[in-house]
């Protein structure tokens, strides 16, 4: 239905889709104008730096379109209106998750994408079928991952009910530091983002493997291709938190 509503006024939403694109555009320009003035940053090159910048964003892409208006769960906690979707004869969180549904969104996707193929043919890699594959699946792990934690974050604003922004901070800021190299921040918070909320195995691990570097944190060589596994058990822990907090769910009275 919202995608129908919006596709009905097509020439709004391809400049919509356009601004959403040339938006998100601008954090790799912030990137492009850094590499204007030094030659590596953490000791990773620009197209290293964007080959990074590619994968974690089109995973977040992803996941944000797909998952994104869960953020709204919990002004409808509040309202009360979270009775009108349990009472539906279909899952909440297809609900929950198709609410107000933003394909403009894709544009997010489109600029992620298209950074990320620009990067693989600026790298300097000895690619490998292994290690193509390797790409296609640090972008769908990375984007269950990001799934994980907006499903994780919506459950927990059925008890906060105004914590919008703390979801965000795993998100949008994990996005965020994920376009970085690991290098560039200190060990605790790396240690923090790979054995406390894994976004490292979102790119940065899987990244490394790709690109021939070192891992900052010393892990053995098989680390960097457990995204897959880690992305199970984070969609499995977000679909048991999501459950316990419809549970515990209790009307507002209203």
């Amino acid at each position: 239905m919202w995608v129908r509503s919006t596709m009905a006024y097509r020439a709004s939403f391809a400049m919509v889709v356009l601004v959403n694109l040339l938006v998100s555009g601008l954090e790799f320009v912030g990137i492009s104008i850094m590499f204007s003035h030094v030659d590596v940053l953490g000791g990773f090159g620009f197209a290293e730096v964007a080959f990074l910048y590619g994968t974690a964003t089109t995973a977040f892409g992803i996941a944000d379109l797909l998952l994104g208006s869960l953020q709204r769960i919990g002004a409808r906690v509040r309202d009360g209106t979270v009775d009108t979707l349990l009472v539906r004869p279909a899952p909440v969180l297809a609900q929950a998750a198709a609410d107000r549904f933003a394909l403009r969104r894709v544009g997010r996707v489109v600029q992620g994408l298209g950074v990320l193929l620009w990067s693989l043919t600026r790298l300097e890699v000895d690619w490998t079928p292994g290690l193509a594959v390797l790409v296609v699946v640090t972008v769908v792990a990375g984007s269950l991952i990001f799934g994980a934690l907006l499903v994780a974050g919506a459950a927990f604003q059925f008890w906060a009910q105004d914590a919008s922004e703390v979801q965000n901070a795993f998100t949008y800021g994990g996005n965020t530091l994920l376009q970085y190299p690991p290098t560039l921040f200190a060990q605790e918070l790396v240690r923090g983002v790979t054995f406390v909320v894994p976004l490292a195995f979102v790119n940065w691990l899987p990244a490394l493997r790709v690109l021939g570097r070192d891992d900052p944190l010393g892990l053995p060589g098989w680390a960097d291709f457990l995204s897959p596994a880690v992305a199970l058990v984070c969609c499995a822990a977000a679909g048991w938190v999501w459950r316990a907090a419809l549970r515990g769910h209790r009307s507002t009275g209203s």
